[in-house]
C-alpha cells in the first residue's frame, strides 16, 4: 500500500509564507488585532506545527487559534482529527473561531482569545 510521506518543513515553510502574503479577509482582520503583542501575548501567523500550518500560534501559551471559514464546511471530522493530533503531539490548546464572528465582532473574538491565553 502506498503511503505518501508527511509534508516536511521544507515544503511547509514556502506554503506558510504564501499564506501569510495572501491572508483571507478574516485572517487579516484578526492579525491586525493580535500583531505586536497587542493583547499581551506574542502570536505568529500561518505557523508550521508538525504536519500542519496553523492560523495563529502563541508559543508561550501553547495556544492555537484557528479561523473556520467556508473552506471548513463539511470538514468538521477532519478538523477534529487534526486538532487531536496537534494536542497529542505538541500539548497545545486549540480555539476555533468562525470567520463570520471575526468579521462581525472582532473585539468579542479577541476577548475570547485573551481569556484562553490567560
Amino acid at each position: 500500500m502506498y503511503r505518501p510521506l508527511p509534508p516536511s518543513l521544507f515544503t511547509l515553510l514556502p506554503l506558510a509564507r504564501r499564506m501569510r502574503r495572501n491572508p483571507t479577509r478574516s485572517e487579516r482582520i484578526l492579525w491586525e488585532a493580535l500583531r505586536g503583542e497587542r493583547i499581551g501575548v506574542h502570536f505568529r501567523r500561518q505557523h508550521p506545527l508538525g504536519r500542519a500550518i496553523v492560523d495563529f500560534y502563541a508559543a508561550t501559551r501553547r495556544l492555537v487559534v484557528e479561523i473556520d471559514g467556508g473552506s471548513h464546511t463539511g470538514r468538521e471530522e477532519a478538523d477534529a482529527r487534526r486538532d487531536a493530533e496537534l494536542v497529542s503531539l505538541f500539548g497545545v490548546r486549540i480555539l476555533r473561531v468562525s470567520a463570520r464572528d471575526v468579521e462581525r465582532d472582532v473585539a468579542a473574538v479577541v476577548a475570547r482569545i485573551r481569556e484562553a491565553a490567560g
